[in-house]
This record gives C-alpha cells, sequence and structure tokens, in this order.
C-alpha cells in the first residue's frame, strides 16, 4: 500500500522540532528601519499569489534598488512594468488579495519575507513618483503589511547563489527565444530572438 505521505499538522510535527523562540519572536507586523533598510537595497522581489481556483503562482520583479517605495511602516507600493499582458499577478490579486513577497539583496544571504494584502493602484498621482526612464507604470501593487520577518541565509548559502565560480556558461542552456519558438511553434528561431531582442532593447519600462 502506497505511503499516503503526511496529512496533518500532527504528523508533519512527529518529523520537525518546534521553532526556537527567536524564529518565534522575530516576526513583526510592520516595517521596521531594518526591514526599510533592506528594501530600498533590493533590486529585486519575487511576488506569490493564488488565483480563484486556489493555483498559486509567483513572479519576479526586477529595478534598481529603490524602485519599491515604503510609504509607511505598513505600506510597500511595487510598480508593475511592462511584461507579456498575462497579467497573472495582478489577476491572481483581484481574486484573493493574499500575497507573498520575498526580496533578495545580491551579497546578502539572507531575505526579507513579508506578508500582507495586495491591491490594485491606477492613481496617476501615485504612479508618477515610481516613473522610470521617463515611463509611468501602468498600475502598481500596493501591499499593506501584515506579516514580515527575516529569512536565515542557508538556502542562498547552500546554492552558493552569489558566488561567481557558480554562473553557468550561458551557451550551456537554449535562448528564450529557441525556446519559445520550439514550444509554440510561431515562427523560426531567428524570428523568435529578434522578438525577445527587441523586448529587451526598447520596452522594459
Amino acid at each position: 500500500m502506497a505511503d499516503p505521505g503526511v496529512t496533518t499538522l500532527s504528523a508533519l510535527r512527529e518529523i520537525y522540532r518546534e521553532p526556537s523562540a527567536v524564529a518565534r519572536r522575530k516576526e513583526f507586523d510592520k516595517l521596521d528601519d531594518f526591514c526599510r533598510q533592506f528594501i530600498a537595497r533590493s533590486p529585486f522581489v519575487c511576488i506569490a499569489t493564488t488565483a480563484a481556483d486556489g493555483t498559486a503562482d509567483c513572479s519576479p520583479r526586477g529595478d534598481p534598488p529603490g524602485s519599491v517605495k515604503v510609504l509607511d511602516e505598513r505600506t510597500i507600493m511595487i510598480p508593475d512594468r511592462k511584461g507579456n499582458n498575462r497579467l497573472d499577478t495582478l489577476t491572481n490579486v483581484l481574486a484573493n488579495p493574499g500575497v507573498g513577497l520575498l526580496f533578495l539583496v545580491p551579497g546578502i544571504d539572507e531575505t526579507l519575507r513579508v506578508i500582507g494584502h495586495g491591491e490594485i493602484v491606477s492613481d496617476d498621482a501615485v504612479l508618477a513618483p515610481l516613473a522610470m526612464s521617463g515611463r509611468v507604470p501602468s498600475s502598481a501593487l500596493k501591499v499593506t503589511v501584515q506579516k514580515v520577518f527575516f529569512h536565515c541565509g542557508k538556502a542562498l548559502i547552500r546554492a552558493r547563489l552569489w558566488n561567481p565560480e557558480t554562473r553557468i556558461d550561458r551557451d550551456s542552456f537554449p535562448t528564450l527565444g529557441r525556446i519559445l519558438a520550439e514550444q509554440t511553434k510561431s515562427g523560426t528561431v531567428e524570428q523568435a530572438e529578434a522578438r525577445v531582442a527587441e523586448s529587451y532593447a526598447k520596452t522594459l519600462y
């Protein structure tokens, strides 16, 4: 008979010890100065959301440090730059406002986790300060902080994420153009490569 796996919290806790007192106490409901400093230095954040049918998604966002704005101790504003217009993250927020954020800073192994309530903002007065290269984003994700805490660096240390020696030879993996051409059967590899190159060159903002 197949093992049903772990299906209850009590069974899960039989595998793992209880978290330490410090691990419990490090969670807060607002951004302190350490959190603000970290977000100000972060050029990259992953946004986790959940669709109406319960499926989960995680999407990357990247910008120069300081592009994500901390408005106050409980409010973060993340500009939505030009993309593929699938709108997965924003569509999910409309159905389920719960969001999870993971901020990374190159060279720092620790990360910052934020759990909160998401809201899509399209007010020009709010979006104007989020402009980049003279272009105002179409919208922004306003996140009201519910929980925030620093996550230890073990994952990034194990991954050697910031170690330049772990970088692969880019030619060892297919380009996005080739992948899209073969997966979607839409034109030649050369055409797909040209579309990707043009997108990167002209529509970052």
